[in-house]
């Protein structure tokens, strides 16, 4: 049965509100993970059923998940920074959790706006070993950011996604360097109605088969 305990995650503005959750009492497991929410001006939160997804489906494959409200969200403190203090905000969540599983790898996931935030982050921060987006904004998200990125990835996206729809998709997908894998939940849209089963497979898929090798 998983556990889900409320954090508070300190941060230059004050906190990050955050839960993690975890399965089983594992001392030491091969991943953690940190997963960012949608836009916060579109009424994004840590609460958003793809994140809730993203974090049950981590933590079904064996992955603590910690997923936290960006700043002005919730009881996190401070305000909306136009993607520079939230990618900061991703950064105090991922210390928090290194702190929390010391010589753990970590996974970065995130879904919308919490993909075009973190994933970048994710690239960058050498204790991050693999990343996950799901209904990734191609239009917004710069290919620059993921073109000589060299960790696993995984982006989950639906066949009627209006932010990133296939052909968007297909030629964003091409720049992303190697190692990838996408997989396109057919009829779902950005926000997965009616395909959050589909989308929850091809996570504890994905994450079984990295654990794998």
């Amino acid at each position: 049965m998983a556990t889900i305990e409320q954090v508070d995650i300190p941060a230059r503005h004050g906190i990050l509100e955050g839960l993690l959750r975890v399965e089983a009492a594992e001392a030491a497991p091969r991943l953690a993970a940190v997963v960012c929410h949608p836009h916060p001006l579109g009424q994004g939160t840590m609460h958003n059923k793809v994140v809730f997804t993203l974090a049950k489906a981590l933590g079904a494959a064996g992955v603590p998940a910690l997923r936290f409200n960006f700043r002005g969200v919730g009881r996190s403190t401070g305000a909306y920074a136009n993607g520079i203090g939230e990618a900061e905000d991703v950064r105090t969540a991922l210390d928090w959790l290194a702190d929390r599983y010391p010589a753990t790898p970590l996974l970065l996931a995130g879904f919308s706006f919490g993909s075009w935030v973190g994933l970048p982050v994710g690239c960058d921060d050498p204790r991050v070993t693999h990343l996950i987006g799901a209904g990734v904004p191609t239009g917004t998200l710069d290919i620059a950011a993921l073109d000589d990125c060299r960790k696993p990835k995984l982006i989950v996206q639906g066949s009627a996604d209006e932010y990133g729809p296939p052909p968007a998709l297909e030629a964003w997908f091409a720049q992303v360097a190697a190692p990838k894998t996408m997989r396109i939940i057919p009829g779902a849209s950005h926000f997965f109605t009616n395909e959050l089963a589909a989308l929850a497979d091809a996570v504890t898929d994905w994450i079984q088969q990295q654990m794998l090798r």
